[in-house]
């Protein structure tokens, strides 16, 4: 605990620290309340393209041998962009997904097989929902990273400061009472002896 001064200044500075502590205590908590909230919202989101992601494979998996034969499926599929754009939860900053550009060569339809059209759109599936896996991914490192340091905060204001004030405060009081009550009792014991000086 830092050591405080026992006067009128030091008590009056301790309050202002309090109403300080007291009035960004509230916006400390709706912030991690927030946070929680979108990390909830986004784990879930989450999980659901997770499902897709496992529906899709689920879905090439009788047909995944046929990949295997002379046809590069990944010749014809090329990704040319990902698309991010920035959002603000709670004030911090992460990346939104906002699509991938893939681009599809275009191939002969009498040399290639009837299943690689159904391929390459499973795999334009594929692609997508592992992009934005990846996104999410990231989404949940920062805003996790700021729900801990945010949490920290609160409890550095909760457990720590807000009592250490307030008992900085009752002792200062006790103190300045003290010394009040001194000061009344010196004075008036300097009158009684004024007084009977005069009376003698």
């Amino acid at each position: 605990m830092a050591r405080i001064k026992y006067t009128k200044n030091e008590l009056k500075k301790q309050k202002e620290a309090l109403s300080r502590f007291k009035r960004y205590l509230p916006t400390l908590l709706l912030k991690k309340q927030q946070l929680q909230m979108e990390i909830r919202k986004i784990r879930s989101k989450g999980e659901k393209l997770d499902n897709t992601y496992k529906s899709v494979e689920k879905n090439i998996q009788p047909w995944i041998h046929l990949f295997g034969q002379d046809y590069q499926l990944s010749s014809l599929i090329t990704i040319t962009s990902l698309n991010k754009e920035e959002g603000n939860i709670a004030g911090i900053d992460i990346p939104v997904f906002a699509g991938v550009d893939i681009q599809i060569q275009e191939y002969d339809l009498f040399i290639y097989p009837l299943w690689i059209d159904k391929a390459i759109e499973e795999l334009k599936e594929l692609i997508t929902v592992k992009a934005e896996l990846n996104i999410i991914k990231t989404q949940l490192k920062l805003l996790s990273e700021e729900l801990r340091i945010t949490s920290q905060r609160v409890n550095l204001f909760e457990k720590v400061k807000i009592p250490e004030t307030s008992e900085n405060i009752r002792i200062i009081k006790i103190y300045l009472g003290d010394q009040q009550t001194n000061a009344v009792v010196r004075g008036k014991i300097a009158k009684k002896k004024i007084k009977e000086k005069q009376e003698s």
